[in-house]
């Protein structure tokens, strides 16, 4: 997988989610975290780190916890790929990682008013899909996500799609079809504050929350667009699909 040369410019910044333990993928994590496993030749994070630059988002910010220490002296100041990264040390201030959406909140303060969320464990050529449709958020929409097809590990999938473009809120047990979010969006910074969302911006108290519960607020609003991704894309979550990648 290539870096791709890209056509859009939907934003100046993106946050890379690298701060959890990644249990399932112990032994390995309890040397080094999830996104500085290597994947064919190079740390799982520096393809999310390229395929940003390549889409000209330069300002990029890395959450951390687990083994955070590793993350500087591996990838530094960004300078290397003409980027430039900011660190949200959530180990350092909290002692352990706020999830999701808690990290973003945390983070916030150093993220522009439209930005990239990418988690830094899933491996996938989404990037390069953007030189042949390169996104930009429609008026009515506070957030747009990628969803991918179903893996055997999520066969029931997460939210549904709309023929209008919209990411749906479903149940898991409904005949609709539903599709597994990629873990990666672009992100009005709107949508992070209230009254849509209740962790403030910088979230000085360290609150633990997860994204899909205001994702799922915001599809109820119609704020969610959704396009799907049928690349290539994998939840590096496990040694085995680790072991895949890298056969």
């Amino acid at each position: 997988m290539s870096s791709p040369s890209c056509l859009v410019r939907p934003s100046p910044r993106a946050i890379i989610l690298a701060a959890g333990r990644g249990e399932r993928m112990r032994p390995l994590t309890d040397v080094t975290p999830k996104p500085l496993l290597h994947v064919r030749g190079k740390p799982l994070i520096e393809w999310h780190i390229e395929g940003l630059v390549a889409c000209g988002v330069r300002e990029i910010v890395i959450n951390t916890a687990h083994l955070e220490e590793q993350f500087v002296p591996a990838l530094g100041d960004g300078s290397r790929w003409g980027a430039r990264l900011a660190y949200s040390h959530e180990g350092h201030d909290f002692g352990g990682a706020l999830e999701t959406l808690g990290g973003i909140a945390r983070a916030l303060p150093l993220l522009g008013e439209t930005f990239w969320v990418v988690a830094g464990d899933v491996f996938t050529d989404f990037w390069a899909s953007q030189t042949a449709e390169p996104w930009s958020l429609q008026e009515n929409e506070q957030a747009r996500i990628a969803l991918v097809p179903n893996p055997a590990h999520n066969a029931k999938g997460d939210f549904g799609l709309s023929p209008e473009g919209l990411a749906l809120n479903l149940p898991k047990d409904g005949a609709a079809q539903l599709y597994t979010y990629s873990t990666i969006g672009l992100y009005r910074r709107a949508f992070f504050e209230s009254p849509l969302c209740d962790v403030p911006a910088g979230n000085a108290q360290g609150v633990k929350a997860a994204l899909a519960p205001l994702l799922r607020r915001g599809m109820d609003a119609g704020l969610v667009g959704a396009r799907l991704h049928s690349g290539d894309w994998t939840d590096v979550g496990t040694p085995e699909r680790l072991a895949q990648l890298n056969a």
